[in-house]
């Protein structure tokens, strides 16, 4: 009874009693609203809706950050009261900032339609007018513009509706929810340069989810593992599980607090996975930033209407608590940033910073709010068939895989030194506003790094971007001269989570790991065999012990055993000739 009546609930009270039209003027309706949420708006008619705004109301300011490669501009929306327009004025006002990111991947655009009719029932028709007493809200209406503009009805395949949408990736075929660290795309540029210059307190970014078929409308996610500052989880707790959550709830929606991920997409029944985010993802990068970051996903299933509601109404109640406690997320926010500044003045060889996380093998049973389903083999796939039926809601008990523990962690040196050949290193330093000193002539220091071996590419490009799939690391120390205009980073910084997971190896999303320092790799001298044989004889007359390690190497490594080149190599490597800069790591860890 008490799921029906929620479905009841749900068709009823949104599409009445939650639903913005409602109190909107005609001439100030979104197409979504006029359309009855059949269709969405294009990139122009969404631009002149901003300009709209802004001419109507000196709370509303349309700013340009950046362009895309096909000439769009990438436009925010400022909303605030103090009419503070810049990130210098929106900081004296003592206010929250909170970025909503709408249209990442723009065939998922619900933020969009939600965004625009929330601000305009903010500054035009007054009906939210009070969520701006205490916040100032940054909106994106569409982050990925030119794909936002590869318009069609056959982009979602699983999705019901609007009639027509954007595609999921950049006209560079970028995903710009796997950008975040990397920063290849003109897109992700500009809203760097927005992140870094407004340091918002609070990252949303609306999604649309993909999956199978349950009750639920809203789905959503937050760091709440190790890769995000204790004082952000506490705030987080306290807001979504005791205000925000209940107050969605009772409006008629029907919330789950996770991302679903399914242990096998083929039987629902074995439960679903828990994750901490990479920080090539917005939620990832937001925790490292140490801010929270909301992913925000309604139900592919649900119809267009049901999902912009949704989205309104999260981003709605979201505001309402920051409104209802002032200072408090402001505060979570400066105490991780202190902890953070705080951790890089002390070397702690013990310290275990997590780099990557792994799902245990522990669960807690879960109370699923999903829909009846049968499972047949399929004639066509060979595989299993799961098929949803929506008609008939059900409640199952299943596990839930959520106890998440740190896989490959590191002590955080005292700083680094980057080279200053490595320019897309410190270009990649610059976007991410980290501070570092230029060493201004050239300087001998005693550091960490690694030496590498073993190392595998993954066999096909992901994000323009061969991969690095595995390798070893071995920790070693060495002397090197740092060439004049080489910078020297310390981890006494702010985003200095982000400085760890940009110069750390074995991060997930290192720039190592994306091939931005694939050149260490390359040998590029080389010994003539004949010329090596000749010396290998003259090294093994002149050292027993290196004799005896040959042989061993022969009878322990059947591989080298039969690999000629291998077996002349063994010996170029033990010459004064070898590179010695070949494999090893170039990037130094400062360490006391």
């Amino acid at each position: 009874m008490r799921q029906w009546l929620g479905i009841f609930v749900l068709s009823v009270g949104i599409w009445f009693g939650g639903n913005p039209v409602q109190s909107a003027p005609t001439d100030w309706q979104t197409l979504a609203e006029v359309s009855q949420y059949q269709k969405t708006a294009r990139y122009p008619e969404m631009i002149a809706y901003a300009q709209r705004l802004a001419a109507a109301s000196a709370d509303v300011s349309v700013q340009t950050i950046g362009k895309s490669p096909e000439g769009r501009d990438i436009i925010v929306i400022v909303v605030s009261k103090d009419h503070a327009f810049s990130p210098s004025a929106a900081r004296a006002t003592g206010k929250e900032i909170v970025l909503v990111n709408a249209g990442i991947h723009p065939g998922e655009i619900e933020g969009k339609d939600a965004g625009l009719a929330l601000i305009r029932d903010m500054v035009i028709t007054g009906k939210q007018k009070a969520l701006l007493d205490h916040a100032i809200l940054l909106l994106i209406p569409i982050f990925g513009v030119d794909g936002h503009e590869r318009f069609g009805a056959y982009n979602r395949i699983n999705q019901n509706g609007p009639q027509e949408m954007g595609w999921r990736t950049t006209a560079q075929n970028y995903n710009l929810n796997r950008d975040f660290m990397k920063v290849d795309s003109p897109e992700m540029r500009a809203w760097q340069s927005l992140f870094q210059a407004w340091l918002p307190d609070m990252v949303v970014d609306s999604h649309t989810t993909d999956g199978m078929d349950y009750q639920y409308d809203i789905t959503y996610s937050l760091e709440m593992y190790a890769n995000q500052a204790i004082q952000i989880i506490t705030w987080q707790k306290e807001a979504f599980n005791q205000h925000i959550v209940p107050a969605l709830e009772q409006q008629g929606h029907i919330v789950c607090p996770y991302y679903l991920t399914l242990r096998d997409e083929k039987d629902p029944l074995k439960g679903f996975d828990d994750s901490a985010s990479t920080p090539r993802y917005s939620t990832g990068y937001a925790a490292l930033q140490n801010r929270p970051g909301l992913l925000l996903e309604t139900h592919m299933l649900k119809d267009y209407k049901n999902r912009v509601i949704a989205t309104y109404d999260l981003i709605q109640n979201l505001l309402a608590y920051i409104n209802q406690t002032p200072g408090q997320l402001r505060k979570a926010v400066d105490a991780a940033d202190a902890a953070t500044i705080a951790s890089g003045n002390t070397y702690d060889p013990k310290q275990k910073f997590p780099l990557t996380f792994e799902v245990t093998a522990q669960s807690v049973p879960f109370s699923f709010a999903g829909v009846a389903f049968t499972r047949e083999l399929s004639a066509i796939s060979g595989s299993f068939w799961v098929k949803y039926d929506a008609r008939q809601p059900k409640q199952f008990t299943i596990p839930f895989y959520n106890k998440i523990e740190p896989k490959k962690t590191i002590a955080p040196p005292l700083g680094y030194v980057v080279p200053v050949y490595l320019t897309e290193v410190i270009e990649r330093l610059n976007i991410h506003h980290l501070q570092y000193q230029v060493l201004d002539q050239p300087t001998k220091l005693t550091v960490e790094t690694y030496q590498f071996s073993k190392v595998t590419w993954e066999p096909r490009p992901f994000e323009n971007h061969h991969q690095i799939k595995d390798l070893v690391m071995t920790p070693i120390k060495r002397t090197i001269t740092y060439p004049a205009g080489s910078v020297k980073i310390m981890t006494n910084q702010r985003a200095a989570k982000v400085l760890i997971h940009l110069l750390e190896p074995d991060a997930p999303d290192s720039l190592l790991r994306w091939g931005y320092l694939d050149p260490i790799f390359e040998q590029k001298e080389y010994a003539e065999d004949y010329v090596m044989e000749k010396m290998a004889r003259q090294m093994l007359a002149r050292d027993p012990k290196l004799q005896q390690e040959f042989e061993e190497k022969i009878s322990a490594d059947p591989d080298f055993a039969h690999d000629p080149q291998a077996r002349l190599n063994f010996f170029y490597q033990r010459t004064p000739y070898y590179d010695d800069r070949l494999n090893i790591y170039p990037i130094g860890r400062i360490v006391p």
